[in-house]
């Protein structure tokens, strides 16, 4: 699909959206990370026209991810007036909580919540303005391997890119005219102190998701799939215990 018409639909489908909720948000709400994820999804609802708020979460952030962040705020500000930009430092809310859980100290349960913790301050921003959260995964992340512990998608309302591939993401980035610093930036979902990629998390480009995904005959098909498995009960319904009706 050509590219332009991607982000029309997109565009059209989140207003679409907002026009049938009754009353309609008063603002969209988006974390943004200095990737391209956020970036893209970002400037898309600014294209709506509709309030659009966008938050930077720093948490022991790395300097080059949050000044790419401030650095598409300020583009988005300069192009479109219906944008409003919010720096929320939970640094230090984030050492308190990290100071209450001495006894339950785990790395990968500390990272998460980062992410979660994001999620929190999206939704009381939203709360703040009618709004609703907009998430930031796209298709391999959502759909693939389960892979959406990403900037503030601990939770959303509605999720634009999710039937996009990372390569529709960087088209889109592109197309909108977005950093060509944040296009060419290693993915990553900036929750690790060390700063590791999602390729050193994954160990796959998104590139060679996307092919695994689209063809069981590919070299790293069966790679992929251990991903997927280790994941699949992020993609799957919640285990609910049923009874049975007399």
């Amino acid at each position: 699909m050509d590219v332009k018409k991607r982000a029309e639909i997109i565009t059209k489908w989140i207003n679409d959206y907002c026009s049938k909720m009754d009353p309609q948000p008063g603002a969209l709400v988006i974390g943004i990370s200095g990737g391209v994820d956020s970036s893209v999804v970002s400037t898309l609802c600014a294209e709506t026209g509709r309030k659009t708020i966008v938050l930077s979460m720093p948490i022991k952030q790395k300097v080059d991810q949050h000044s790419l962040s401030i650095k598409h705020s300020e583009w988005l500000k300069s192009k479109y007036k219906n944008v409003e930009y919010n720096m929320i430092d939970l640094n230090k809310t984030f050492e308190d909580f990290t100071n209450s859980m001495k006894k339950f100290e785990h790395e990968h349960g500390f990272a998460n919540s980062r992410s979660r913790l994001r999620m929190v301050t999206l939704y009381q921003v939203a709360a703040a303005n009618s709004g609703i959260v907009v998430g930031t995964g796209n298709k391999v992340e959502d759909f693939g391997v389960g892979f959406y512990t990403k900037y503030g998608d601990g939770g959303v309302d509605i999720a634009p890119i999710a039937d996009c591939s990372k390569t529709e993401v960087w088209e889109l980035a592109t197309y909108l005219g977005i950093s060509k610093d944040i296009i060419d930036a290693d993915p990553t979902d900036g929750l690790w102190d060390d700063g590791r990629t999602d390729v050193n998390q994954l160990g796959m480009t998104y590139q060679e998701l996307e092919a695994a995904m689209s063809s069981k005959k590919d070299k790293n098909y069966e790679k992929y799939m251990q991903i997927r498995k280790k994941n699949l009960h992020k993609m799957e319904p919640i285990p609910v215990c049923k009874f049975k009706k007399k």
